[in-house]
């Protein structure tokens, strides 16, 4: 098996025993997105001879049996919205001012103490406010188990990554969906974490960072150094050293919901309510008390956050010079501007809608330990697409499974649970309670190895 394909748990166990070097590992991860990335544009700002560079440093501290921490050695991408020193950030949008990064944003700075080797930063779309990989910055990012399908978004480029072999770890961002959507499409796993548990900067309502990768025990792993604290999140929790890495939870004796139905947005593929109440089905042969929930989210709801992130959009982007409001994508644009004509008793209508969507979703939830439902309520898209609906008018009919524990700060993971007939992959969502963050990783833990063996990960095309 080439590096390429080893989890970070495998990684660091080759470089305890001197049977793997962390040059022999990058090298292999680089060659795979060499392979790659001309097929699937994940990357931006790619770096070998830093990267390079980096591992070396690594291969001498393993070799002295002095490893730096958590994550010697271990390759690693990060999001572009998440900054890293020395490097601009762009949001994804051609209308950014490239001025590079003054220091390392929270969890960019985690990864690097803990010895990881940043590789680069990951595509995402305009101001990631898509759930897609298509950029007015990037080229277009795809989706490794079918070119022609969208990764989905914000966190295209990770999510992408993480499936093609791009090392074991990435990190990406969530306020709607943006983990849990590409991770769902893209078949791998994601955590999006209780609000606050991740330190992020800038924080915001919703906001999180979060671990993508191909299995629950690396994202535990990259869970723990990602959650130590950092001063500049002034929304973050206390800091508590939890047992991220806890063995997996049979489901016996839990209590737990089936949503099936968001409320409102686009209507669930047979295919996705079929793989969903098929996992459904295996957390009830396990002991689960398994009971069907009625939607909470409301179309009202989906549509307050909607207009509040255009006026969101709109006081930003109005701001810009014509010229580089030129720049970003009309999808963008066009979505953004349609909130000119708001009024204050709108923008708070809008606004109140979060407490209303957080009040619905704790109540909804409260009865269960876990709540199952599918990420997305339709299989991955066409690439050029900026979203499923490939309209301005309805852009987020698709994240009413996922928004709702944004805004209600409880984490919630994405899991592979199927395939559609053509072999795009199927997420899980497993939501918990606020701040069981380490139960949900243990329910998704046992549920990985109870969906049993799974495809054999997506290949680069034959040249």
């Amino acid at each position: 098996m080439s590096p390429h394909e080893l989890s970070a748990t495998e990684l660091l166990a080759g470089y305890r025993a001197k049977t793997l070097s962390p040059v022999e590992a990058v090298r292999a991860v680089l060659d795979r997105i060499s392979a790659f990335e001309p097929h699937l544009c994940a990357m931006y700002r790619l770096d070998p001879e830093v990267a390079l560079a980096a591992a070396t440093r690594s291969e001498a501290r393993w070799l002295r049996g002095e490893p730096k921490d958590a994550l010697d050695g271990v390759p690693i991408t990060v999001k572009d919205n998440i900054a890293t020193k020395g490097v601009p950030v762009p949001l994804g949008t051609a209308a950014s001012d490239l001025i590079p990064a003054a220091a390392d944003a929270p969890p960019a700075a985690r990864a690097r103490e803990a010895g990881a080797v940043i590789l680069g930063k990951t595509t995402m779309p305009d101001y990631g406010m898509l759930s897609s990989g298509l950029s007015s910055y990037h080229k277009l990012a795809r989706n490794p188990w079918n070119l022609a399908r969208n990764p989905g978004g914000s966190s295209a480029g990770a999510a992408a990554a993480a499936a093609a072999g791009y090392g074991p770890l990435h990190i990406g961002t969530d306020i709607g969906g943006s983990l849990r959507l590409p991770a769902g499409w893209c078949g791998i796993f994601t955590l999006k974490p209780s609000l606050g548990r991740i330190p992020i900067d800038p924080p915001y309502i919703g906001r999180v960072a979060g671990p993508m990768t191909r299995s629950v025990a690396d994202a535990a792993l990259l869970m723990s150094v990602l959650s130590r604290p950092d001063a500049r999140d002034h929304m973050s929790l206390p800091y508590q050293d939890l047992p991220y890495e806890s063995p997996p939870r049979r489901p016996e004796g839990l209590r737990i919901g089936l949503l099936t139905e968001a409320g409102c947005g686009l209507p669930v593929d047979p295919a996705v309510s079929s793989a969903v109440e098929t996992a459904a089905r295996l957390f009830a042969l396990a002991g689960a008390v398994v009971e069907p929930m009625r939607p909470f989210f409301t179309r009202e709801m989906l549509d307050g956050l909607d207009h509040f992130w255009r006026l969101r959009a709109y006081v930003e982007i109005s701001a810009l010079p014509k010229e580089r409001r030129a720049k970003a994508l009309p999808f963008i644009v066009d979505w953004a501007m349609s909130a000119s004509p708001f009024s204050g008793v709108k923008a708070f209508g809008d606004f109140s809608q979060i407490m209303a969507t957080r009040q619905a979703a704790a109540a909804a939830c409260e009865p269960y330990d876990y709540v199952l439902s599918p990420v997305s309520p339709v299989p991955a898209f066409a690439a050029e697409w900026p979203c499923p609906t490939n309209d301005a008018r309805r852009p987020l009919d698709h994240i009413a499974f996922t928004v709702p524990y944004n805004m209600s700060e409880q984490p919630a993971a994405s899991i592979n649970c199927g395939f559609t007939q053509d072999g795009m992959p199927i997420g899980l969502q497993i939501a918990g309670r606020r701040f069981d963050d380490v139960g949900v990783l243990r329910i998704a833990r046992w549920y990985e190895e109870a969906r049993g063996k799974q495809r054999p990960w997506p290949e680069p095309p034959e040249v």
